[in-house]
C-alpha cells in the first residue's frame, strides 16, 4: 500500500511541494524507489493522526471494496468494550492494564504479552498520544494478530498521566485498536481519526458518559460520516 507524492498530496489535502517539504526534514516516512519517493499508507496516516492532521474522506472511499464489509467503530468498540476508572500512574503500567481489558472470547491462544510488547515497541517510535487527552495505542503489525475480529477497546484512566501526547497534554483517554489486517487497521485508524475531530464526541468523551450513551454518539457521528457520501465503494 504505498502512494505516489501526488496521492500522498491528495490524502492530505496539501501541496505536493509541502509534501516533499516533509520528507526532506523526514517528517513523513518516504522510501525512495528509482528517484521517486513513495510513502507508506499506514505511516502517512499514523503520521497524520498523532500530528492532528486532518485527512481527506477519499482515504475511505480508496480502502472500500464491494462485497467487503469493512468494521465500524461502533461494531469494534462492542467486542472490545469500554472501560473506566483504570488504574497506573505510568505508560507501561496503564498499556498493560489495557491489555488486560481485551475480551478473552477473542481469542482464547491470544497472548496478552505479545500484544503489550507490540505496543511498547509502537510506542518507542513516538508516542501515540494525539492530543486533547487522547490516545490511540496500537500495533504496527496487525496482520500478524491471531484474532477473528476486529476491535477496539476504550478506557478513561481514573487519573490522567504524561504519555508524551503531541500537545503535551496529559492522557486520561485510550482507543486501544487491534485489527485482522493491514487495510482494516487503516480503516479503522482513519474512521478514529473522522470521530474524534468531532465537537460532538469530544464532548462525550469528556464527560465520560455511560457506554450506551457514547456508542450512540459514535454511531450517529458514522452514520454522518457515511451519509457525505466518502464511504462508497470504488476501486482501488
Amino acid at each position: 500500500m504505498q502512494l505516489s507524492v501526488r496521492e500522498a498530496s491528495e490524502l492530505l489535502n496539501l501541496s505536493e511541494s509541502s509534501i516533499y517539504r516533509l520528507i526532506k526534514k523526514k517528517e513523513i516516512p518516504a522510501y525512495q524507489v528509482n528517484k521517486s519517493h513513495l510513502v507508506n499508507r499506514v505511516e502517512l496516516l499514523e503520521w497524520a493522526i498523532a500530528n492532528n492532521i486532518k485527512v481527506s474522506p477519499k482515504v475511505l472511499h480508496s480502502l472500500s471494496q464491494p462485497l467487503l464489509h469493512l468494521p465500524t467503530i461502533v461494531e469494534a468498540l462492542r467486542i472490545g468494550g469500554i472501560h473506566y476508572n483504570i488504574p497506573g500512574k505510568e505508560k507501561k503500567e496503564i498499556l498493560r492494564e489495557i491489555v488486560n481489558r481485551i475480551p478473552q472470547s477473542v481469542s482464547p491462544d491470544l497472548n496478552p504479552e505479545t500484544i503489550f510488547s507490540a505496543l511498547i515497541a509502537r510506542e518507542r517510535l513516538g508516542s501515540t498520544g494525539i492530543g486533547n487527552g487522547i490516545a490511540l495505542p496500537h500495533v504496527r503489525n496487525p496482520i500478524v494478530l491471531d484474532v477473528e475480529q476486529p476491535l477496539i477497546v476504550l478506557c478513561f484512566l481514573s487519573s490522567p498521566i504524561d504519555f508524551g501526547a503531541i500537545d503535551g497534554k496529559p492522557v486520561d483517554t485510550f482507543f486501544m485498536l487491534i485489527s485482522t489486517t493491514v487495510r482494516v487497521h487503516l480503516h479503522l485508524l482513519a474512521k478514529l481519526s473522522f470521530l474524534l475531530q468531532s465537537p460532538d464526541v469530544q464532548k462525550q468523551l469528556r464527560k465520560r458518559d455511560d457506554s450506551n450513551t457514547l456508542l450512540a454518539a459514535m454511531e450517529k457521528m458514522e452514520k454522518t460520516l457515511a451519509g457525505s457520501g466518502s464511504e462508497r465503494p470504488g476501486n482501488n
